[in-house]
């Protein structure tokens, strides 16, 4: 949307560098990594990121502390461009509190996000993220059924939390990748889950791509976003969720929403309105939740 309006260029990484432009006029740029630092796929470190960045009047980052953020913020800096970034999350070091000062603005997806940042009031706005409504809208025709979930297959998700909360014959479609997690046991949590859903009506669609998400929030009875600070291997979550864009996109698609009530998930889920909030890990209460919402069609 911003292309339509200024000249726009999204750098981003891949494993062939390459160029090019959509139908905004959007200009994309690809560059190839020379490595992951730590081996995570949100620290890639590429030759000709300064170039890239050279011709800029603005230089927006995301992820403030990843490997191309740090990066684009000293060369920001050094070249006297300005600087914005938007955090989603991502933990690390923060350069003993330099690296927040390399930036001009804070543009954070949620005021829990700028708690979080400690970022100051003067140099911050929120932005939330929104859904399109020409994609994620109502279907009055729609059979509804069952529970949707769309996100990571990673602990903090709680997915194994939704899972034993199910209320009897409820049937959960769950959509999504399997985390960023390297280290057993996290990274054997996917397995975790198929040992749950077994004997329930649990269905694993994997990755669905960007066109099939709409008719799948619009044919769900209720989204479930059971997000938890502690997970079930005892670790506790530093950030959980900054916004929850799965929330936004399911209730603009008129489906009610269940959420953990924790992070920004209270900023955009109204409680008794667009869905409920319920208590991190309280799988009684969740499973309360989702039986008032699947056992009343009014709602």
């Amino acid at each position: 949307a911003l292309a339509r309006h200024v000249d726009c260029e999204l750098v981003t990484f891949g494993r062939g560098r390459g160029g090019w432009s959509d139908s905004s006029g959007l200009r994309v740029r690809v560059l190839r990594p020379i490595t992951l630092l730590g081996g995570h796929p949100a620290h890639p470190v590429a030759r000709g990121l300064g170039h890239a960045l050279a011709s800029a009047d603005i230089v927006h980052a995301h992820h403030l502390k990843s490997a191309p953020s740090r990066l684009a913020a000293v060369n920001a800096r050094v070249r006297g461009i300005h600087s914005a970034v938007t955090d989603h999350g991502l933990v690390g070091g923060d350069w003993a509190g330099l690296l927040p000062r390399l930036f001009e603005r804070f543009l954070t997806v949620s005021a829990y996000s700028a708690r979080q940042l400690a970022a100051p009031a003067s140099r911050t706005r929120v932005v939330y993220g929104g859904a399109d409504p020409a994609r994620f809208s109502p279907d009055p025709g729609a059979t509804r059924r069952g529970i949707l979930f769309v996100g990571r297959l990673t602990p903090h998700k709680g997915v194994d939390r939704l899972i034993e909360a199910l209320p009897p014959d409820a049937g959960l479609r769950v959509v999504g990748s399997a985390g960023h997690d390297r280290d057993p046991p996290e990274r054997e949590y996917p397995k975790l889950l198929r040992r749950l859903a077994a004997q329930r009506h649990v269905n694993f669609l994997g990755v669905v791509p960007e066109p099939g998400l709409p008719s799948l929030y619009r044919n769900a009875q209720v989204l479930a976003l059971p997000s938890v600070q502690r997970t079930c291997y005892g670790r506790e979550v530093e950030i959980s969720e900054l916004l929850g864009l799965a929330a936004i996109e399911a209730m603009a698609s008129g489906t009610p929403v269940v959420a953990s009530r924790l992070g920004g998930l209270p900023e955009v889920v109204d409680h008794g309105v667009t869905g409920f909030l319920v208590e991190p890990g309280n799988v009684a209460e969740l499973r309360e939740r989702l039986a008032q919402l699947l056992g009343d069609r009014r709602l």
